[in-house]
């Protein structure tokens, strides 16, 4: 065969290449046209992750996003301009501050604990939010079997979820745990006829119907085996946080000791709109912050982006950074009975 022989003329080479792509198509059953392209998917993945916590089993699940709006109303201290300038250059929008909600659902292998419960029937904040139950579902969890539902605070959008548009108790075999200093502020009757009107409604309508299932939390005791609470008082009087141990693992389940992954963090000052406190907010953060970064424990912020576990590291004075932790999908290894 000659050189000019083993040259193949281009037009006859794209016309072999469509003939073997055509057949290929053909082996496979797909058709050319607009029979070929796929509808457009209408659904997104499942809304909850999975990892160990030492001998424990962890599940976050979503109760969705949670839009609060303009930045600047809700950042307090901060010039609008600085608010703008830190979120673009963390490529965030700066007309909408858009929070996450991640719940968290412990099993101790005795006990499965839920750590707040969204916003439930309420569309405060949009409707994006109250879509706890169904993550649970997706997660194969059973709100029937859960047995304890730990709560960090009263606000609206983190114990919203305890009952149904009926008033009946989605966690009907539960014992709720909160702080006593937060029962009592946010399902005083006395406050209805004030500007925290929907907030203390809210609480008295989730709250009051396990009124006889409820159980104190108190600062640096355990709440179950392996779970101790920790007061950070600030955003609400009674806001409090939790620390999960089993073997040598520990992670920190933080409720709002910070809301936003760049405005609460690079300025950890800066105070928040829904603070009870916000003086005492802040102080509070400086405190849990310096902890979870001198110590190097992973910690779930319940704000944060999904699905809000990482860590913090400071950087320069009385500021940090947050680092996600990678999310793995290797499947674990079913425990020995």
């Amino acid at each position: 065969m000659s050189k000019d022989e083993m040259v193949i003329d281009p037009t006859r080479r794209t016309t072999l290449l469509g003939g073997a792509a055509l057949g290929l198509g053909a082996s496979l059953g797909l058709t050319t046209g607009a029979a070929a392209k796929m509808p457009f998917a209408a659904t997104q993945a499942p809304y909850f992750y999975r990892f160990p916590v030492g001998k424990f089993q962890a599940t976050i699940v979503s109760d969705g996003p949670l839009p609060l709006g303009d930045p600047a109303a809700s950042f307090k201290g901060v010039s609008k301009d600085e608010i703008a300038k830190s979120l673009t250059d963390n490529f965030l929008s700066t007309d909408n501050a858009v929070l996450e909600q991640n719940a968290l659902v412990l099993n101790t292998g005795s006990r499965l604990v839920l750590f707040d419960s969204g916003m439930g029937i309420s569309k405060a904040f949009g409707p994006t939010t109250g879509r706890l139950q169904r993550s649970l579902l997706q997660a194969g969890i059973d709100p029937a079997r859960i047995d304890d539902v730990i709560c960090t605070h009263a606000h609206i959008d983190h114990i919203g979820g305890l009952v149904n548009a009926a008033g009946k108790r989605l966690f009907p075999n539960a014992t709720i745990h909160i702080s006593k200093a937060d029962w009592d502020f946010w399902t005083d009757e006395s406050k209805i006829g004030g500007d925290l009107k929907a907030f203390i409604v809210h609480a008295r309508t989730n709250l009051l119907p396990y009124k006889g299932r409820i159980a104190w939390v108190e600062d640096g005791k355990d709440v179950i085996p392996g779970v101790q609470a920790m007061a950070a008082p600030g955003h609400t009087v009674g806001h409090t946080i939790y620390m999960i141990k089993s073997e040598a693992s520990t992670v920190a389940f933080i409720g709002d000791t910070t809301h936003h992954q760049i405005l609460l963090t690079e300025r950890p000052k800066t105070e928040f709109a829904y603070d009870t406190d916000a003086k005492q907010a802040v102080q509070t953060r400086l405190k849990v912050f310096d902890m979870l970064s001198k110590d190097r424990i992973p910690f779930i912020a319940y704000h944060f982006p999904w699905p809000g576990m990482g860590h913090l590291a400071r950087q320069g004075t009385d500021s940090y950074r947050y680092f996600a932790e990678p999310m793995t999908h290797v499947p674990m290894p079913p425990k020995k009975a």
